[in-house]
């Protein structure tokens, strides 16, 4: 096999493919099926590599140090046949290694700023992690240290605050000028790409939007590509090391869309929903006016601008429901939020249901997990919001912006550092919720996995449990619940 580097030529396979094993289009890097047989075979060149160069990447088998690659095979302008190797993130402390394709980002650029804010990052996260194991520890000491337990949590909560901004300011930085290429030979910025929110943090870093960058940008054609983790588990789980993984939907699900525009691929697969399984949007009612479901977390409501066929709850639906549309959600749940919502099958519906929403009459309970011990029982947050969801905390909402929000909440459980609690929004916003739970004015404490104002955890601890109205078109009401799986 040959050791070009990436800059000169893609690697050569060790026996020439046959004829038949050239895809006639890119097969979807959302199809979680093995990959096709030509790029497991580059995948499997790269793998013994790995094994070759054990001692060189061993930390990639320390607890939790494993990560993904991936191999895309491209044709040449004059036809012959290779493929390009890709890491995830960084791969030994470095961006660029000989024989992998190099970054979306000018690796120049961010060193001037990256590694004196990564330092920073990791000083405020040990921070927040001691006083954690010392609000646990003052929590199961006998009554009377209230008042020292609520100044480690307000002190706890700044720190988090701190850390999640200036990880936010690092990204702002980075992601300015970050241009994402696709097949016609068109660019976008990566926050236009998700706009109206920032980019989620490593954006771009996956191997597969590296593999595509590179191909396009010497004009090679992207033929079949191939992810797979390498090492040991992520201390989650999740990841065996040598299996193949669909491209990840939370960063991929909104850049490759964009990235492959003007190549011939395969559409997504649409995940089928089946009894008992946890990743299935489940229809719990379903009438001619209107529709039930209970979401899971980690899908998206309705698929983006750039990929209408993109695995969501409506293209999910749609197969069983032809003429549902994205208009039709009466709401839409975020793709980390799981729980229940409701779609009009119909404008009168969809009107009648909004109206009840708008004047109280309908409710809409979540559950959620929050990050500290709240002092009070409940309460009501008024804080205004200003209709965007790009910014910091601060500009978001606030009592001088002028669309009111309105939530209401009451604690269900406290357990250590965490408070369980119930929330009604009364108005309609994006990420209210979210915004309400950690604005000072609000809660003044993140919920539980909110990467955007707090601290990364297994998941978005928030659920949309309950819902009940009156039925548009026969006047009975309609309660539903779904357990939080959390």
């Amino acid at each position: 096999m040959s050791e070009a580097r990436y800059s000169q030529t893609p690697l050569s396979f060790d026996a020439p493919p046959l004829p038949g094993e050239v895809p006639a289009r890119l097969p979807s890097p959302f199809d979680s099926g093995p990959p096709v047989r030509l790029a497991r075979m580059a995948a499997e060149s790269l793998q013994q590599r790995l094994r070759r160069e054990h001692a060189r990447w061993e930390e990639l088998w320390s607890p939790g140090g494993g990560k993904m690659f991936g191999v895309l095979v491209v044709a040449t302008p004059g036809g012959r046949l290779g493929y390009l190797c890709a890491f995830s993130g960084m791969l030994g402390g470095a961006w660029e290694v000989e024989g992998f394709v190099p970054p979306l980002f000018d690796p120049v650029a961010r060193a001037a700023f990256w590694p004196a804010g990564e330092a920073e990052l990791a000083e405020l996260g040990r921070r927040y992690e001691a006083l954690k194991e010392q609000a646990a520890w003052v929590a199961r000491q006998p009554k009377g240290r209230e008042a020292e337990l609520r100044a480690l949590e307000a002190l706890r909560r700044e720190v988090a605050h701190e850390r999640a901004e200036r990880s936010r300011s690092l990204w702002r930085q980075l992601s300015v000028g970050f241009e994402v290429p696709n097949a016609r030979g068109g660019h976008r910025s990566m926050s236009a790409l998700f706009a109206p929110r920032p980019p989620p943090g490593g954006a771009g870093d996956c191997a597969a939007p590296k593999l595509l960058a590179c191909a396009y940008r010497h004009g090679w054609k992207p033929l079949a590509l191939a992810e797979f983790w390498w090492g040991a588990e992520p201390l989650g789980g999740g990841r065996q090391s040598g299996a193949y993984y669909p491209a990840c939907d939370n960063k991929c699900g909104t850049v490759l869309p964009f990235m492959l525009e003007g190549l011939e691929v395969d559409p997504a697969p649409v995940v089928p929903s089946t009894p008992g399984d946890e990743d299935a949007v489940r229809v719990l009612h379903e009438d001619a006016a209107l529709l039930i479901v209970d979401k899971p977390h980690g899908l998206p409501s309705v698929p983006g601008r750039h990929s209408p066929t993109r695995d969501s709850v409506l293209v999910r639906l749609q197969s069983r429901f032809p003429d549902l549309t994205a208009a039709r959600f009466v709401h839409e749940l975020e793709t980390e939020v799981s729980g229940l919502q409701v779609i009009a099958r119909d404008t009168a519906t969809q009107s009648a249901l909004q109206r009840q929403l708008a004047r109280g009459e309908a409710e809409h309970r979540h559950v959620a997990w929050v990050e500290g011990l709240l002092s009070a029982e409940q309460g009501r947050i008024d804080v205004p919001l200003r209709g965007t969801t790009s910014g910091t905390l601060e500009t978001l909402a606030g009592l001088n912006h002028h669309k009111q929000a309105l939530t209401e909440w009451r604690v269900v459980e406290r357990s250590d550092a965490r408070t369980r609690v119930l929330l009604w929004p009364r108005t309609r916003h994006t990420m209210q919720l979210r915004i309400h739970a950690a604005h000072p004015l609000g809660l003044g404490l993140p919920l539980v996995g909110d990467v955007r104002f707090g601290i990364e955890d297994t998941r978005l601890m928030l659920h949309a449990e309950s819902m009940g109205f009156i039925h548009p078109a026969s006047g009975e009401r309609l309660d539903f619940s779904s357990p939080a799986p959390f």
